[in-house]
């Protein structure tokens, strides 16, 4: 069920779906809104509690500022599930939701049952990343952000998939059309400025998951696999056929292995 709050001082909506003895928070990555989750929702919540929000930033949300840090909405998730007596969690991030649900283990361990990086990393940005946010800031600022809609939402998929997902793909272009500008810069300058974060999935040892694609344009293979090699506590899960969006162009394996993982 959609519904609006405020947590953490911030305007935002949410999703609260099923009704499973387990819960899974799940956290939409840049770019993105709760609409991404939408197919796995209907899924999942047969066995689950779902719960879902537009992080801030992004979708029907309040913008706070020049900069929203991952510890900022790491903040937000907790209130949220503190609002609504949620106690445990599976974190279920996507991308840029996956440094946001590191960082709300990494602030709220108690919450944070399980994780599940989905295409992301717990590596902070380095200066070339860094410089690609900067460039993508000023793209925004020069009124060019149908760019970002024309490049992004399509590269999230490997190639011999954009046309099979390509209603998928234009849902996203149309998404980054919407978003407010003030938003997506808040975004990369929060996660330009991220910390090192493979200390807290180390921690987490086999309660965290990584689920790569390696047909992912985003994060190359080899980088990849040299993080699986770096965390071999960590479950992987290597989708063949996937580039970004393994959750979307691999869904059943994907709910398949995430409900084996939370089992």
């Amino acid at each position: 069920m959609e519904q609006f709050t405020i947590a953490n001082g911030t305007a935002f909506r949410y999703i609260d779906a099923g009704k499973g003895e387990k819960t899974i928070l799940l956290i939409h990555g840049y770019l993105e809104s709760i609409e991404v989750w939408d197919n796995l929702i209907s899924k999942l919540a047969q066995t689950y509690r779902i719960i879902a929000f537009d992080v801030p930033g992004h979708g029907i949300s309040e913008v706070k500022g020049e900069i929203h840090t991952m510890p900022f909405l790491a903040e937000t998730a907790a209130a949220l599930l503190d609002k609504i007596s949620i106690d445990k969690v599976t974190v279920v991030g996507h991308s840029m939701g996956g440094y946001v649900a590191l960082a709300l283990a990494k602030l709220r361990p108690d919450l944070c049952e399980k994780l599940v990086l989905l295409h992301s990393t717990p590596d902070p940005d380095n200066t070339e990343k860094m410089d690609f946010r900067a460039r993508e800031i000023k793209v925004i600022t020069d009124g060019r952000k149908e760019l970002l809609s024309k490049v992004n939402p399509g590269k999230s998929f490997a190639k011999d998939n954009r046309i099979k997902f390509a209603e998928f793909i234009s849902d996203l272009s149309l998404q980054v059309l919407i978003t407010e500008d003030e938003g997506i810069i808040a975004l990369l300058n929060g996660m330009a400025e991220r910390e090192d974060m493979n200390d807290v999935i180390d921690n987490m040892g086999e309660n965290a998951m990584m689920v790569f694609g390696k047909k992912d344009e985003f994060m190359p293979l080899e980088y990849c696999e040299s993080l699986a090699e770096k965390h071999p506590k960590v479950q992987t899960l290597w989708l063949e056929n996937s580039g970004h969006c393994g959750y979307v162009e691999e869904e059943k394996l994907f709910i398949e292995k995430l409900t084996e993982f939370i089992s």
